[in-house]
C-alpha cells in the first residue's frame, strides 16, 4: 500500500525518465528524423522507417542504461 501511496506522491520510474531523456536527446540531436532534402551535396540515401526505429530503440536503451547508472557497454572494434 505504501508504494501505491509514494508513485501518486511524483516518484518515477526509471524507464519514465529515461523516455523523456530520450525525447530530449532526439528532438535536439535529430535522432529517428529523416533527412530533409537540401539543394547541394547530400549524404547517404534517406533511412528507411526500420533504420529509424532501430536508432530510437538503441537510444532508449542508452538513456535506460544512464538513468539506471549502469557504465555503457564499449562497442566492439571495427
Amino acid at each position: 500500500m505504501d508504494n501505491l501511496n509514494s508513485a501518486a506522491l511524483g516518484a518515477r520510474r526509471n524507464e519514465d525518465i529515461a523516455l523523456d531523456l530520450m525525447k530530449f536527446v532526439a528532438g535536439t540531436a535529430g535522432v529517428g528524423r529523416p533527412a530533409s532534402p537540401s539543394t547541394g551535396f547530400t549524404g547517404a540515401g534517406a533511412a528507411k522507417p526500420e533504420e529509424h526505429v532501430k536508432e530510437l530503440l538503441d537510444l532508449y536503451s542508452r538513456c535506460l542504461k544512464a538513468v539506471e547508472g549502469k557504465a555503457p557497454e564499449k562497442e566492439a572494434a571495427k
